[in-house]
This record gives C-alpha cells, structure tokens and sequence, in this order.
C-alpha cells in the first residue's frame, strides 16, 4: 500500500480547504481538491501495481509545475513553495521506484544459462 502517496493527496486536499477557508477563493478549493483526488487515486493505482505511477507521477509533475511558478513569482513558501517542494520529492520517489521496480523485472526477464 502507497502510504505515501495517500498521504500526500491528504495534503494536497487539506491544504486546498484550509486555503478556502482563509481566503475564500473557490477555483483553488475545486483545483486542489480536484488535485488531490486525483493523487489518491494515483496512489490507489500504485497500491494494485508498483509500476502503475502515470497518474501519480503527472499530478506531482502538474502541481509541481503550476506551484513552483508561483514560488518564482511570489517568492513565498508558503503555500506554493512548499507544495512545489513536496511534489518535486513525491516525483522523485516516484521515478526512483519506477526504476528500481523496472530493475527487478529485468533481472527476471534475462535469459538463464543451464549448465550441463
């Protein structure tokens, strides 16, 4: 199970509802739940099969984008640099276990050599 992950799309919702509440804007409400709904369910796909990280990995890199420009342009860490940090390591943990999962496949699919 991708504790992780779920843990990260937990955040990413709850983190769009305090931001409602103290500012009222609704399109963020609707994108970062949207946002984390989505990571849920990529963790979810993640949790049945270890190289299924598309959607996991898209929603780190949208998030990750979209937020890191807004750090560049408002140069506050809160909320937008933190949330572009915490994607750009939900992406690399995601890539290292795409890697380290395609590693252990490969290593099965080589051909074994019987001696006789």
């Amino acid at each position: 199970m991708d504790l992780v992950g779920f843990r990260y799309a937990a955040l990413v919702a709850s983190v769009s509802i305090w931001g409602y509440k103290q500012r009222g804007g609704v399109p963020s409400l609707i994108a970062g739940l949207f946002v984390g709904f989505s990571a849920g369910y990529g963790a979810y796909c993640v949790s049945n099969d270890k190289r299924g990280v598309k959607r996991s990995l898209f929603t780190a890199f949208f998030l990750d984008t979209t937020m890191g420009v807004r750090f560049k342009r408002s140069k506050k860490i809160m909320p937008a640099g933190l949330a572009a940090g915490l994607s750009l390591k939900m992406l690399l943990r995601l890539v290292l276990s795409l890697l380290l999962s395609h590693s252990e496949n490969s290593e099965e699919l080589k051909p074994k050599f019987v001696s006789f």
